[in-house]
């Protein structure tokens, strides 16, 4: 029985659809993207990419040719999304085991809800536009267009583990937390993490 999930979701222009070293997505959207990165390289794979072996310069390139600049949150734009978080878990009563914002990307340990997965992360990403549009603290605000909406701060998809036994979702949480001391920073505390009690 599934009992959580680690889902991780970029900000834009973290991870391109035709990143070298793959991607979640079947097609790339912007000619120009194309242009310089090729075609989507969708994968399977259930374990991380982001050390593999890949032409750095290709995808810096194809990172050029985005539409807007790759997003990376400062540490007040964080915690504005852990607000944001706080809101939507307790809208929707998620329990969120584990969460660690970092500048380009978000990792979250959330238990087996009645929603999908991928509309609690839509959820958390809604809210955390919302409170930063609020705040003033959106990082794509010099980017606004003519109808005065602005671009979504956020990748489009994620990527999801399905966590099906306590020793699954032990190791997940673990990862989580310790994801910002491996970048150097320090380690998150959240009001909204609560604690995963299965013995």
């Amino acid at each position: 029985m599934m009992l959580a999930c680690h889902a991780i979701f970029s900000a834009y222009g973290f991870w391109l659809p035709n990143d070298p070293r793959g991607s979640w997505s079947d097609f790339v959207r912007r000619w120009e993207l194309f242009r310089y990165g090729g075609p989507a390289t969708k994968v399977s794979a259930r374990r991380s990419l982001a050390r593999a072996e890949h032409d750095a310069a290709a995808r810096l390139a194809a990172k050029a040719a985005l539409k807007y600049p790759p997003v990376s949150f400062t540490g007040r734009q964080a915690r504005a999304i852990g607000t944001a978080f706080g809101r939507a878990a307790s809208e929707s009563a998620y329990a969120i085991h584990a969460c660690a914002i970092l500048p380009e990307h978000v990792h979250v340990v959330v238990a087996r809800h009645r929603r999908p997965f991928e509309r609690i992360v839509g959820h958390l990403k809604a809210r955390a536009t919302q409170v930063l549009r609020a705040e003033n603290l959106h990082p794509l605000a010099a980017h606004r267009r003519a109808d005065g909406s602005l671009p979504t701060p956020w990748g489009r998809r994620g990527w999801y583990v399905y966590l099906d036994t306590p020793q699954a979702v032990r190791r997940a949480i673990r990862y989580v937390e310790q994801n910002p001391i491996r970048e150097g920073k320090p380690p998150q505390r959240w009001k909204f993490v609560v604690g995963y009690g299965i013995a």
